[in-house]
């Protein structure tokens, strides 16, 4: 037999030719440096998927640093917590469910103390904020704290183009939950003529 020029060992017809250091065969080798289905490397570890938890440190461990290739996912910050409700705007959404009949009078007893809720029912079965346009909104409100742990309030009831008002008193218990402790509601909002 004789070799091909250049010193390059024969080879077989149709065979592969011999593979020489830095060329790229057909078959490319699986990570670790090992080709497929090379002896050390079982079958369950090419099939088991990747544990792609991040790493946690423990005591006496420290974390890797991760390499410049692998993207960096920022920490993730704690979630803002839904803004409540002040209380003035939602014991106004609440008499207001009440007084304009959308809610029932006994879904105040434990948001109410004292005569507050014989009023509400009284002023209930009146209907003052019932409507049969327009449903009643709250259009504004506004407070004054005469001391701490109690608000006076105010709020401006609209309905179309009709304007009442609603007073009411909150005060905050030893459990810091506020109840309503007085409610009051004003008539219909009165035209002014202007004399000219």
């Amino acid at each position: 037999m004789s070799g091909e020029p250049g010193g390059a060992p024969p080879r077989a017809s149709g065979g592969v030719p011999p593979r020489r250091p830095g060329e790229r065969t057909g078959r490319a080798a699986a990570s670790g440096g090992r080709p497929p289905g090379a002896p050390g490397r079982s079958q369950r570890s090419r099939t088991r998927p990747a544990d792609t938890r991040p790493p946690t440190a423990g005591p006496g461990r420290t974390l890797p640093r991760p390499s410049a290739a692998a993207p960096v996912v920022p920490a993730q910050t704690s979630r803002r917590p839904v803004p409540q409700l002040r209380p003035t705007d939602h014991f106004a959404e609440l008499l207001l469910g009440v007084l304009s009949g959308r809610r029932p009078v006994h879904s105040m007893l434990r948001h109410t103390v004292g005569r507050a809720y014989d009023d509400l029912a009284h002023l209930a079965e009146r209907g003052p904020l019932r409507t049969r346009g327009a449903s009643p909104v709250v259009r504004d409100i506004g407070y004054f704290e005469p001391r701490p742990g109690a608000l006076e309030v105010f709020a401006r009831i609209g309905a179309g183009d009709r304007l009442r008002a609603m007073a009411f008193r909150l005060e905050q218990g030893r459990d810091l939950r506020w109840r309503c402790t007085a409610v009051e509601v004003g008539g219909p909002r009165r035209t002014r003529v202007d004399d000219d």
